[in-house]
Parts: C-alpha cells; sequence; structure tokens
C-alpha cells in the first residue's frame, strides 16, 4: 500500500481523504462510540446496581444539558480549527502550545484507553455467546483478537467504508433497544410511574458516582470535530452533528433508563440490576421475544462494541497523525495511503499499542481468580474509566480555551457564545471531573480505595505534565517545530507568534 507524507514544514495537503463525510455519516459515528445497545444494557444497569439511586435516567437529561453548553463554544471554533486533533489544537490555540501538547498526551492515552479496554467485554461477549450458541469454549483473548484484525482493516481504509459498516450497526443496535423500551414500556407492573425522572430520585447520597457513570455514555460525542477535515462542509457539518449527536444521546437514554425502571417497576429496578446486569434486558426480551430475537440481540451486542471500537481506533489514529503532521511526533507517524487517504501509520500504531495491552492481559488473565470475568473486571473496567477520567479533564480545559480563543472573534459571536456558554460548561465539567475522582475507587468496582485509585488517573495525567515540558523543549530546541503547534490542516491563519527567548549574557 502506498504511502504519502506531508512536506517538511509544510501544511499543504494533508493526505486524508477530503469531504467524504455528510452529517447523517458523522453523526452514526459519533453514536457509534457510545455503543447505545451497551450502554443500555451494560451502563445502565450498572448505574442503578452501584448507585442505588432510582434516578438514572434524569443523569443523562443532565448531563446533556451540560454537554449542549460545551457544544456552543466547541461547535463555534470548529468552524474555524479544522484539525484532526482537535482537543490538542483547541487547547493549543486558546491556553498556548505547552498546554496544547499536554493535552494531545492525555487525549492520546484517554482515547486509547478507552479503545483497548473495550477490547475486555468485547472478548467476554462474544465468547459467551460462541459459548451459548454452539456449545464452543473460545478464549476472551482469541475473540478479541479477531475483533483487532476487523479493526486495523476498517482503520487503514477509506473513512466513508468505516462510516457505512457503524452506520448499520448503529441502526440495528437502536431498532433493538427500541423494541425493549417498548416492550418494557407494555409489562409496567407498576404503572407508567415518573418517579425515575424527579429530581428527588437522582440529587441525594451517591448523585456523584451517578453522574460519573453516566457520563461515560457520552464519550465520543466530541469527535466530530476531528474528521473536520474530511466533511463535506468543514465550518458546518461538525457543529451540527455535534449537536444532534448530543441530543439524541441525551434523550434516547435517558428514556430508555426511564423505560427500564418502568419495565422492571421503580420498587425493583435496582435489585434486579444488581442481580442480573447485562442480562437483565436480554433475559427480560427471552420472555416476551422467540429465540432467534434474543440470539440476534445478543450478537448486536457483540457488534455494537465492535462499532465502538472502530470509532475511537478512527479518533486515535487522527490524533496521531495530526501529531506526527507538525513534528511533535516522528514525521513518519503522519503517513497516509495514497489509495484510500487513510491516517495509515496512525492506525497501524493504535493497532500495535492494543496489540501489546492485550498480550499483557491475556498473559495475566492466565488462571486468574476471576475466571471469565477477568476482562471484563479488569481491562474493560479499568481503561475505559481512566479514558472517560482523561476525556472530562480535556473537555473542561477546553471550554476555557475556547473562551480565550473566540476572543479573536468578537465581530462574529455574541457573550453567550464567547464566554457565557463555554464558563458554564467549563465550571460544570470541572465538577464532573472532581466528582470522577473522588468516586473513582467505585467506577472500577473497588470496595474500598487502594493504590488503583490514583494509579489509574496518575497514567492519564502523567503523559500530559511530561507533555508540557516536551513542548517547552520544542520551544528552545525546535522553533520552527514548536510555532507550528495547533496549527496544521487549519485555514485559519497561524497561532500567533511566540515570544522570542531571552538571551542573557
Amino acid at each position: 500500500m502506498g504511502t504519502t507524507l506531508p512536506p517538511r514544514g509544510s501544511d499543504a495537503g494533508t493526505g486524508l481523504g477530503q469531504r467524504r463525510l455528510g452529517v447523517p455519516a458523522l453523526v452514526f459515528m459519533i453514536i457509534a462510540a457510545s455503543a447505545p445497545l451497551t450502554v443500555v444494557a451494560g451502563g445502565v444497569t450498572s448505574n442503578y446496581a452501584v448507585t442505588g439511586l432510582l434516578g438514572i435516567p434524569l443523569s443523562f437529561l443532565v448531563l446533556g444539558a451540560v454537554l449542549v453548553l460545551f457544544s456552543v463554544g466547541y461547535s463555534a471554533m470548529s468552524r474555524h480549527v479544522h484539525n484532526a486533533g482537535a482537543f490538542y489544537a483547541y487547547i493549543a490555540r486558546g491556553l498556548g502550545r505547552p498546554a496544547g501538547v499536554g493535552a494531545a498526551w492525555i487525549a492520546l492515552t484517554a482515547y486509547n484507553a478507552m479503545q483497548i479496554g473495550i477490547y475486555g467485554m468485547f472478548g467476554f461477549a462474544l465468547s459467551s455467546f460462541l459459548g451459548g450458541v454452539t456449545g464452543s469454549d473460545v478464549p476472551w483473548w482469541a475473540c478479541a483478537l479477531a475483533a483487532w484484525l476487523i479493526v486495523g482493516l476498517l482503520g487503514v481504509n477509506k473513512v466513508d467504508l468505516s462510516a457505512k459498516v457503524l452506520g448499520v450497526l448503529v441502526a440495528l443496535e437502536f431498532l433493538v433497544v427500541i423494541v425493549y423500551d417498548v416492550a418494557a414500556l407494555g409489562a409496567a407492573p407498576e404503572g407508567l410511574s415518573t418517579q425515575s425522572l424527579m429530581p428527588g430520585s437522582l440529587f441525594g447520597a451517591g448523585v456523584g458516582a451517578a453522574l460519573a457513570f453516566s457520563i461515560a455514555a457520552f464519550m465520543g460525542f466530541e469527535s466530530g470535530a476531528i474528521y473536520n477535515e474530511e466533511v463535506k462542509d468543514p465550518r458546518t457539518t461538525a457543529r451540527r452533528a455535534t449537536f444532534i449527536a448530543v441530543g439524541v444521546i441525551a434523550v434516547f437514554y435517558a428514556f430508555s433508563a426511564w423505560a427500564m425502571a418502568v419495565g422492571e417497576g421503580d420498587g425493583a429496578v435496582i435489585g434486579r440490576s444488581a442481580e442480573l446486569g447485562p442480562d437483565l434486558v436480554f433475559l427480560f426480551l427471552a420472555e416476551r421475544a422467540p429465540q432467534w430475537f434474543v440470539d440476534l440481540c445478543s450478537l448486536l451486542f457483540v457488534t455494537s462494541l465492535l462499532a465502538a471500537l472502530a470509532a475511537f481506533h478512527n479518533v486515535v489514529a487522527r490524533y496521531v497523525f495530526s501529531l506526527g503532521r507538525e513534528g511533535v511526533l516522528p514525521r513518519a507517524l503522519a503517513a497516509t495511503s495514497r489509495r484510500t487517504q487513510a491516517p495509515v501509520a496512525g492506525s497501524l500504531a493504535q493497532s500495535a499499542v492494543a496489540l501489546v495491552l492485550l498480550i499483557v492481559f491475556a498473559v495475566a488473565g492466565s488462571g486468574h481468580e476471576y475466571g471469565p470475568l477477568f476482562p471484563v473486571l479488569t481491562l474493560f473496567t479499568w481503561l475505559t474509566n481512566m479514558g472517560a477520567f482523561g476525556l472530562v479533564l480535556l473537555m473542561a480545559l477546553t471550554s476555557f480555551a475556547v473562551i480565550g480563543y473566540l476572543r479573536r472573534h468578537r465581530t462574529e459571536y455574541g457573550a453567550w457564545t464567547r464566554i457565557v456558554a463555554p464558563g458554564l460548561a467549563g465550571v460544570a465539567l470541572a465538577g464532573l471531573f472532581g466528582l470522577i475522582v473522588i468516586n473513582f475507587d467505585v467506577l472500577i468496582g473497588l470496595a474500598e480505595a487502594s493504590a488503583l485509585s490514583w494509579l489509574l488517573p496518575l497514567i492519564v495525567v502523567l503523559p500530559g505534565v511530561l507533555g508540557v515540558g516536551q513542548a517547552l523543549a520544542l520551544r528552545r530546541s525546535r522553533p520552527a517545530v514548536y510555532a507550528g503547534i495547533g496549527g496544521g490542516g487549519d485555514p485559519d491563519g497561524p497561532l500567533p507568534a511566540p515570544a522570542e527567548p531571552q538571551v542573557t549574557a
């Protein structure tokens, strides 16, 4: 496969597939990252079980409102800054180059953690599915490696191929969840109660953990801006897709969580979730639908995870491409395919990192006391929560970066877009980040605090600190590279020139 590198010192010709994605395709790619069936079957039931709160449906609406505020400034900035390393470029332009490089390393760590962690749940789910249907005993890691191969092949092909595959899978997931929702509302053993939507059902002891759990369902919504170099209209496509995706995710998950409470009964849903976990949805359907449909739902649970794997893989590949193009990473990592225009070097790099960690966890899980649940309780739980931790931190920083950047566009936007909405979002997201830190031991399933409670977050934050140091080193040793940080592929003009270093005798 032929590859191309961007010219040294030039941003011309990014090499990415140009103008392939429209609003519908981008919406599907964004929503695929959240894995709708996985969130409803796994995330919502876990939230009910762990927090003991009935108000889980309301948590999605509260977070949706916060992310709409975030999207006001974020989408306005996306009209001007078209860069495959979205958080990296936005923070560099709004808070300075050192903060931008630090954010880039946090983003790489967080997105990799989200993507690789999902392999754990995928391996377990596919192994269980094959065991139930065929009676075979396929190791989880073999199933994960099959997904790794498929995702890798999609990653080096045209982005619209991924969009088409993800679109079909997401549509089928929505269909299954809608069938479940309708059946649940039809069952309603305690009637069509709206108690789970009342503020008193959410805002009590445990609300921090509930919001920390629910925010994971939105992860990936911000990825629309990452494709801004590949969409049909970079000034409007990502903005529209982001708002649509946030609205759909918030309303759909809130409705489905409410339907679950109605279907089980307000008084029983927490206990049933604790008892059955993700099986709650499938057992409910098994009592009311033919076996072939239940098997299909179980298979779609697996493919929903595959869709999320592909979506996050694409995000990481584009971050690596962006950083390679600007010289923050080796320029060889900016190589793209002449045939597909995919960021092939970034895709292969992400696949390599994933393969190493899969091997590590496969070896560690051999004969472990957790048994078949090992990849779920370790690889999936640890890494996806690390990813959510890092991405919420990046969103909070980006909110304040938007305020800094949009000062250059006072005549185009009012105070609501430039200051008020991103400021409110930044404060809310900083508070949410604090709740995740406080409840991190709960999120990773620990009965009591341990070294993992601080070690896993440290693995996310430490690369950011080192990234700031890298940027400062580049300012001294490679000023031309430093000057280009955050500017690649951007038609909105260069960043302000960096201050000249002071030389003293």
